[in-house]
């Protein structure tokens, strides 16, 4: 039974806990499923996931990271931290064009840009914003540094075993890895939210 350390070995165990050697083509669908499903819900988002954002202001726009999943905190210039507002909410309290320049107080998505209210001209956008990791098959080094395969392998495996089932039509195992599989999502939630909100020991930082 291999020991799961890196993504290599991660394949291996999950091979082996569905007691299959014919499954190396399809082992990594179902970690990369697994992965894209993690990273869309939001109450997964946690420390490791932030990124420090720095991005350039021209006439009222600043582009939105590629990583980019949502933000955690933006402000400009060292100005208050900016408030979120939809983008029709801010075009109606600040109509675009005409509008002296000022300090933005409020800030807004349109599509892969930020746009800010009242309008500015120019400086840089700062802040903390939650970015997609990027997935384990194209990480370097096997991925032995990444965040879940250090600090939650079991959630990585029983989550590949729970999209492998449906494909090779053995339901009856569902049960058997959801349940293993709540119990690591619920651990990890925890394990976050008390080192965000309760100042304990952080996670393993992922290099």
């Amino acid at each position: 039974m291999a020991v799961i350390t890196s993504y290599s070995t991660l394949l291996t165990a999950v091979s082996d806990y569905l007691a299959r050697s014919d499954l190396t083509g399809f082992t990594p669908n179902f970690v990369q499923n697994f992965e894209e499903r993690f990273y869309r819900d939001s109450e997964n988002w946690a420390s490791w996931m932030e990124s420090a954002l720095s991005v350039t202001i021209t006439n009222n726009v600043a582009a939105v990271p590629a990583s980019y999943l949502d933000l955690r905190i933006a402000y400009i210039s060292g100005s208050p931290p900016l408030k979120r507002l939809s983008l029709e909410q801010l075009y109606s309290r600040f109509p675009r064009g005409g509008l002296s320049s000022g300090t933005a107080r409020f800030i807004a998505r349109n599509g892969s840009n930020f746009e800010f209210g009242p309008e500015v001209v120019s400086g840089t956008l700062a802040g903390t914003f939650y970015a997609k990791p990027t997935l384990l098959r194209s990480f370097a080094s096997d991925a032995a540094a990444h965040h879940l395969i250090v600090n939650a392998p079991d959630l990585l495996l029983y989550g590949a075993l729970l999209e492998a089932e449906p494909f090779l039509k053995n339901d009856s195992r569902l049960v058997v890895w959801k349940s293993a599989y709540d119990w690591a999502l619920d651990a990890y939630r925890k394990r976050f939210c008390e080192e965000m909100y309760s100042g304990s020991t952080p996670f393993t930082v992922a290099v």
